[in-house]
């Protein structure tokens, strides 16, 4: 299967143009590839790189002459062409052949929103005769709520972590940073010294598209910062990558001083749930939908709490409304004498 121009430059755009993080360009890529190895099976298309590169240039500059010096667009005889000149109806096979393949609702949607915004990217850029995707609906898929633990739950794995040493103290500001400020994973992950404000009682964020914002620092959390890198900053072997001359510090060091990352926290994560007997399905992102759902369940506005986890739309927020919501029927339902039919 050759890789086409058309769909790296669309990969390329996610990252340079809208910031997508490369694991999510990658994720689009892959969705992308599975398209174009259907519609290559489909229509029997073998075409090279040397066709499909040509074929891709065709499209960006359609008065370039063909290799035999015949003006004019060239029959869809290569993939790049047959993707640029998709209609509903091939969509539509696709989708009835990933229909088959027993995906959930959630991946049917993600493949469908993939290849919605490469035809919205493709036709603004003359890449594609039309976008197809206008006629095509996403499927409904029920609302899955967010897993929200306990505050009793959240002050027992906040304890887990061994204090005795820099990697426990580590993790306990890691975890306490989790649930003070309710960042992504990736988010944390990505945090520089210089980030935190001991004395704005802040943490400067870099979220997705690059965008950063200020949250709140918690005392426990801004505590156990600072207990952590006042520790750090005595380990030698830990800090080497600080003095070699980068502009950028982490935060969060692995074992052997370079920049923590996302799996080790999931990994850290699942390590403290097991050693206090916590549901082990609970992850970094359950600490996320605590913290919003433990400041709705007392009484901030759900615009406060969209700027704090750095949701674009407040539709994106309202979700964790529901499980107030469900939350006070439940006690509602249990302390009302005539809430219920005996």
């Amino acid at each position: 299967m050759p890789s086409l121009a058309l769909t790296a430059a669309f990969t390329s755009y996610l990252i340079d143009e809208r910031h997508f993080s490369p694991y999510t360009a990658r994720c689009y890529g892959a969705d992308l590839r599975q398209f174009v190895e259907f519609l290559s099976e489909e229509h029997g298309i073998d075409a090279g790189e040397a066709e499909e590169g040509h074929a891709f240039r065709r499209r960006q500059n359609p008065d370039t002459a063909r290799p035999d010096g015949v003006a004019g667009k060239i029959g869809p005889t290569t993939l790049t062409e047959t993707i640029a000149r998709a209609d509903a109806e091939l969509i539509r096979t696709f989708l009835a052949h990933l229909g088959e393949q027993a995906y959930s609702a959630a991946t049917m949607a993600r493949k469908i929103a993939t290849l919605r915004s490469f035809y919205k990217w493709a036709e603004r850029r003359a890449l594609a005769d039309s976008n197809p995707m206008v006629l095509i609906r996403t499927p409904r898929q029920s609302k899955r709520l967010p897993k929200a633990i306990s505050v009793e739950q959240i002050e027992k794995l906040l304890a887990a972590p061994d204090q005795n040493d820099v990697l426990g103290l580590r993790d306990r500001a890691m975890l306490e940073t989790l649930y003070s400020t309710g960042i992504r994973v990736s988010e944390l992950v990505g945090l520089e010294v210089d980030d935190v404000d001991i004395t704005g009682e802040a943490l400067k964020v870099r979220g997705k598209g690059r965008k950063e914002r200020l949250v709140p620092l918690g005392s426990h959390a801004l505590a156990a910062i600072s207990k952590y890198t006042d520790r750090l900053r005595g380990e030698a072997r830990l800090t080497a990558a600080w003095a070699d001359g980068r502009p950028r510090r982490p935060l969060f060091v692995n074992k052997h001083g370079g920049r923590l990352s996302s799996r080790s926290v999931r990994r850290k994560l699942d390590k403290y749930l097991k050693e206090v007997g916590l549901d082990p399905s609970i992850s970094p992102h359950t600490l996320r939908h605590s913290f919003a759902t433990h400041l709705l369940d007392n009484g901030a506005d759900l615009r406060s709490v969209q700027e704090l986890l750095g949701h674009q739309s407040l539709s994106t927020t309202q979700v964790y409304t529901h499980l107030t919501t469900q939350r006070l029927q439940n006690v509602y339902n249990q302390a009302h004498p005539r809430a219920e039919a005996s």
